[in-house]
């Protein structure tokens, strides 16, 4: 339950170090209590971020097979999310097979995989499990396995102090609380998350949430990643948004030092005011490029689909390949032998003429192995 403590944002406490022997590691204040928002202009972009949110949401009721395109913005949201990490993979070799891909690639490739299988687990989870430590466990398993970080308790909170920044503890930036205290920190999280005994809104209440998150640093390696999936789990589970379509990868990765600052400044300044609005401006800014990519593939649909009406009878074959290329936008030929059961002469001739009306572009520029990508919808998210 709350405390019945009255919380100001200005009267913030971050928490306090302690001495654990050769180091001082950052022990938070819990935040599982009543908060206050007086900050007129945190009121203001509060009102912007919820409007914009509502716009976009609308999108989940009026655009006909919006599951389409979920599936890109998923893989979007992965490649930005581990390339804060480090990871170099792009969107366009996201989508090939493991196989298509070069060996030396394959291990960040598989890292930006791990991140869309995570995201769609959790997101099915959410309708039996809710937003928790138990699912965030289960995420942070399917993101670590069979990859770098595989050694490091895939699913596990961490058993040994970890520390961010710096080649040894002794020149880190930052040290999260010792390890015996996490369960005790989650525990608060959570009870945070679902506490309706006292009004705080929803954005505010993600945006400390993930701060907090940040702060504890729960795993030995994936904190990051989980981090910002968790920030769209939440909004999905609590119907702010109906269907996963809005990612802050993006905009962390665009922002970069900011995001790290800001999250220093809280601790080290007590300014968590600074991290809301950070966090509401990222909202606000991702809803619109939302909004704008939305209204660029119903633009696209019509244009594609008064395009393929030339193709006579091809034309319903033509539109099962358009509907896979909007949730996968790149094809070959098996792939097109698979979803429409055609023949492969039949298919080559098909994905021939659709590369004549410019729908789709071959990309290897062999004679085998051709492979042919749908280049005005991938570019709406880049």
């Amino acid at each position: 339950m709350f405390k019945k403590k009255n919380n100001s944002m200005k009267n913030f406490k971050s928490g306090k170090y302690i001495n654990q022997g050769f180091f001082k590691s950052f022990e938070p204040e819990k935040i599982n209590k009543q908060w206050n928002i007086e900050n007129m202009e945190l009121i203001s972009l509060l009102s912007q971020a919820d409007r914009q949110l509502g716009r976009l949401d609308m999108y989940s009721e009026y655009i006909p097979n919006i599951d389409l395109f979920v599936s890109m913005h998923i893989i979007k949201e992965a490649t930005k999310s581990n390339k804060i990490e480090g990871t170099k993979t792009n969107i366009e070799e996201a989508l090939l097979d493991r196989e298509d891909v070069d060996e030396e690639k394959r291990n960040d490739w598989q890292e930006v995989q791990n991140y869309i299988s995570a995201l769609n687990i959790a997101i099915e989870r959410l309708n039996k499990l809710p937003f928790s430590s138990r699912l965030i466990k289960e995420t942070h398993n399917t993101l670590l396995k069979d990859v770098r970080g595989k050694h490091k308790l895939p699913g596990e909170f961490r058993t040994s102090q970890n520390w961010i920044g710096g080649a040894s503890i002794n020149d880190a930036t930052f040290i999260p609380p010792a390890f015996n205290s996490i369960n005790e920190y989650m525990g608060d999280l959570e009870n945070f998350a679902h506490n309706n005994e006292f009004y705080f809104p929803d954005l505010f209440k993600i945006a400390l949430i993930h701060y907090q998150f940040e702060t504890i640093h729960p795993f030995l390696d994936g904190n990051g990643r989980v981090g910002r999936l968790m920030i769209t789990l939440y909004l999905v589970e609590k119907g702010i948004l109906k269907k996963p379509i809005l990612y802050l990868s993006d905009f962390f990765e665009r922002n970069r030092t900011l995001y790290y600052d800001n999250l220093m400044r809280a601790r080290e300044k007590n300014d968590i005011t600074q991290w809301f609005k950070f966090f509401l401006v990222g909202i606000i800014e991702t809803t619109k490029g939302g909004i704008e990519t939305f209204d660029g593939i119903l633009k696209l649909q019509k244009e594609v689909e008064a395009n393929i009406q030339s193709l006579g009878s091809r034309y319903s074959n033509a539109q099962i390949v358009i509907n896979h290329l909007f949730q996968k936008p790149i094809i070959n030929a098996q792939k097109t032998k698979e979803i429409t059961y055609l023949s492969l002469p039949s298919v080559y001739k098909l994905l021939k003429e659709m590369e004549e009306l410019n729908i789709i572009e071959e990309i290897t520029g062999g004679k085998r192995g051709k492979m042919y990508i749908f280049q005005d919808y991938l570019r709406l998210f880049r």
